[in-house]
């Protein structure tokens, strides 16, 4: 901590002690037409690689010495801007860009800086705005950020049409997913086959997959940053579109012009409402059906230049009812998301910026199903409030220094289950809930040492203490309760804590081409343990306690990039090992109950190592990229698998996406999606027996055989209508064909069992489930 403190003091002494003929300018990036920042823009001087990159919020701040500069600022999704300035005091400067979508003849746009894969320092880093996720084919019409993710090396999906994400080898729970820094647990609706994120109402996302910097943690395998659109400044605006399946609608507009702004968006299916009207009210399955809905807002405030305000929420449900009236039984299953982010941005100096963040975040599961006169219902779920403090220093065009801290208060609910039989009410003896309180300290620093050189390294210290109240018992070898300690709220039953250095070394072997290296360890205090090889809703979040460790990483990287024709084609080739402590499983044989889910855990090991290969074209009417990844993760416990390693569920030896777009004209634009991944591996029964009339099976080792491979083709069409006279209302149509050639992919395996064992006729079969054949859809998309 004292190292910490002593290395951000020092490093404020040696850049505040700038020379007097060194002058800065400082602003905002904004997007000219809605005003809504700009995040990742950059500045570059006199074409060079000095320059800055504006944040999440579109500030940027640039200190040269005095004299004239030739200033370029250039993003993916806008038109280059060139400004010619003199520096010959401190100013600022708010700098507007013009979308590329706005402009009627083609401009040539740049990713950012055209070579920021090869000048960065940062490895594993991709960002992808939601114009170009709306290019990429979208299952059943639904636009959706999670599954274009997928399409990246060293990120595989969690199964057919499924949400969920693995990367590098990391289970589900190991991705930090956030929304406006809003810590997301749950990420899918329909049981994870779409995401919660509404792309009407995100601006960008952001995913780390290796060298994860210092102002990140908490989790092991990567971050998932998503940001909401602030809402446009200037305009009122209405968005929305109508598939087969659900509908979205968004409006936005200034509060006060320049000053405050708003948007509101929601999405909502309409299965249950397109069904019903062919259940029969005398069918004994009326009122049974199942929908989603999202709602995202968000509002912000510019008291001055110096500060502004940001408030943004979301609120997400699942419900699910099933009744069947001929068993006089009912359901309700509803889950979801609620959170609530507050931000202050303030600027202390040209060269300071600080945001402050307060977070409320809450996850619930409930059940409930009632048969005549007896009722039950189940609770489980997470809260979390937040506080963080993240400040930005710009000493010089070759330092970018960012440091911080936060503070989490968690709250555990486990499966909370009561019930009624008439006038009974009966509460068992349920698990208690567990708290406990988390917090950070970070620095890192962006240094461009040279025009060869670059380093962004960094140190983190985090810790967790499982604090009270919380009561914990000494069992026997059965069990059974023997004695208790109690503890009060608030004080300490379990603590834990770690530095973890983060570096990221970049080497420029010349303007198109550069090596990388990495090493980053992380500390995990949370856990999602699954006893499914999907996500559910009813996957419970357990944190670290006297019982259960933190999960601990190292993960080493290299990369080799080179662009090609002025940077229209970006290459990279990269490595990687990483190793993990404390990992967690169920132990052989377990069955869900009431009792604490930490008391049937078992811990082990895992590592992971592959090599991922990506083809990037950025630029033309011809737009795509092909990735593929070779890769190998393995897990052992003593008390699984006779203690032998044996290959997660989620290990895939090949894995490959194709995806193309082409722009045929003004009014059409095609694209394409193909994946190709070897089949999950799955434990199989090797032996069957009959003993006393009853089937008996045996295993094989776990995770020995591999379902067939999965292959996929996904197509789409665009159609956006030119009227000969201009209209306020603007229109597009998406048509799509999911899984072009109605590949019958593998969901899971299962024994059928046919005959008798008596008379000599019992047959047992293998046979597959699968989801979905091929599937078309359309989406009107409208704006005005």
């Amino acid at each position: 901590m004292r190292r910490i403190q002593l290395f951000i003091v020092g490093n404020f002494i040696l850049f505040t002690g700038i020379a007097q003929n060194k002058f800065t300018l400082s602003g905002y990036i904004k997007d000219s037409l809605s005003g809504e920042s700009i995040i990742g823009a950059t500045i570059s001087v006199n074409g060079q690689s000095k320059g800055v990159t504006s944040n999440l919020y579109g500030f940027y701040s640039l200190t040269l010495d005095e004299g004239s500069y030739l200033l370029t600022v250039s993003h993916v999704s806008y038109q280059p801007k060139v400004l010619d300035l003199l520096f010959e005091k401190d100013a600022e400067l708010n700098i507007g860009m013009i979308p590329k979508s706005a402009v009627g003849t083609e401009v040539i746009v740049y990713s950012k800086r055209r070579d920021a894969n090869v000048k960065n320092a940062q490895m594993g880093r991709v960002d992808l705005s939601i114009e170009r996720i709306r290019n990429i084919p979208a299952f059943l019409g639904e636009v959706d950020i999670l599954k274009a993710i997928q399409l990246l090396p060293g990120v595989r999906n969690a199964g057919e049409g499924n949400a969920g994400f693995y990367v590098r080898g990391g289970g589900p729970d190991q991705n930090l997913i956030m929304l406006d820094d809003a810590v997301v647990y749950n990420t899918g609706h329909l049981f994870g086959f779409f995401s919660i994120f509404n792309s009407d109402a995100i601006k960008n996302t952001a995913l780390i997959k290796g060298g994860m910097p210092a102002q990140y943690g908490g989790r092991l395998s990567s971050v998932l940053d998503v940001t909401m659109k602030d809402g446009n400044s200037n305009k009122f605006q209405m968005d929305g579109g109508i598939g087969l399946i659900a509908s979205r609608f968004s409006v936005q507009g200034p509060i006060k012009k320049e000053k405050a702004s708003f948007i509101l968006s929601a999405r909502r299916t309409y299965v249950d409402a397109l069904a019903k009207p062919f259940i029969k009210k005398s069918s004994a399955f009326y009122g049974s059906g199942y929908y989603f809905y999202d709602l995202n807002a968000k509002i912000n405030y510019r008291f001055s230049e110096k500060d502004r305000l940001y408030l943004s929420g979301y609120f997400g449900r699942d419900v699910f009812n099933f009744n069947n009236a001929k068993r006089s039984f009912k359901s309700n299953i509803p889950w979801g998301n609620s959170t609530a982010t507050l931000r202050w941005n303030h600027v202390f100096s040209k060269r300071l910026f600080s945001n402050t963040t307060a977070v409320y975040n809450d996850y619930k599961f409930k059940f409930g199903a009632a048969q005549n006169n007896f009722e039950v219902n189940l609770n489980s779920g997470i809260r979390d409030a937040n506080l963080k403090m993240d400040f930005d220093y710009y000493p010089l065009p070759q330092h970018k220094i960012k440091f911080g801290g936060l503070y989490t208060y968690h709250r555990f609910t486990p499966n909370v289950v009561s019930g009624r039989q008439d006038s009974v009410v009966f509460k068992p003896n349920n698990e208690d809930n567990k708290y406990a309180n988390e917090y950070a300290l970070y620095v890192q620093d962006d240094w461009e040492i040279g025009e060869k050189f670059k380093l962004n390294y960094g140190i983190r210290y985090s810790g967790f203490i499982q604090v009270g109240p919380y009561t914990k018992y000494r069992r026997d070898a059965d069990g059974n309760k023997l004695d208790s300690t109690v503890y009060k709220g608030f004080e300490t039953v379990k603590p834990y804590g770690g530095l973890e250095p983060r570096v990221t070394l970049r080497y420029a072997l010349n303007d198109e081409t550069s090596v990388k290296a990495a090493i980053t360890r992380n500390y995990q205090y949370i856990h999602l343990v699954s006893n499914s090889g999907n996500t559910l809703p009813t996957d419970l979040w357990v944190p670290s306690t006297y019982i259960v460790q933190p999960q601990i990483s190292w993960q080493y990287a290299a990369g080799f990039f080179k662009n090609f024709k002025d940077n229209q084609y970006e290459t990279s080739v990269e490595v990687y090992y990483k190793d993990m402590k404390n990992q967690i499983e169920y132990r052989e044989g377990y069955t869900p109950g009431l009792e604490d889910p930490e008391r049937e855990f078992v811990f082990g090991r895992g590592w992971s190592y592959g090599a991922e290969f990506f083809v990037n074209k950025s630029r033309g009417r011809f737009t795509g990229w092909v990735g593929y990844t070779l890769s190998w993760t393995w897990r052992q416990f003593s008390a699984l698998n006779n203690g032998e390693k044996y290959p997660t569920r989620y290990d895939r030896r090949h894995d490959m996406s194709v995806v193309a777009n082409y722009e045929v004209n003004k009014r059409w634009k095609i694209g394409g999606v193909f994946v190709y991944g070897t089949g999950n591996a799955t434990t199989f029964p090797e032996s069957f027996y009959i003993i006393d009339g009853v089937l008996t099976q045996e295993y094989s080792k776990l995770n020995q055989y591999r379902l067939d491979a999965y292959h996929r083709l996904d197509l789409a069409a665009t159609y956006t209508p030119e009227p000969k006279k201009k209209r306020r209302l603007q229109s597009y149509w998406v048509f799509s064909i999911y899984n072009v050639y109605s590949r019958l992919n593998p969901y899971f395996i299962y024994f059928d069992q046919t005959g008798s064992p008596y008379d000599g006729s019992l047959k047992v079969e293998a046979r597959q489930v699968s989801l979905f054949p091929i599937l078309p859809t359309v989406t009107w998309n409208f704006k005005f």
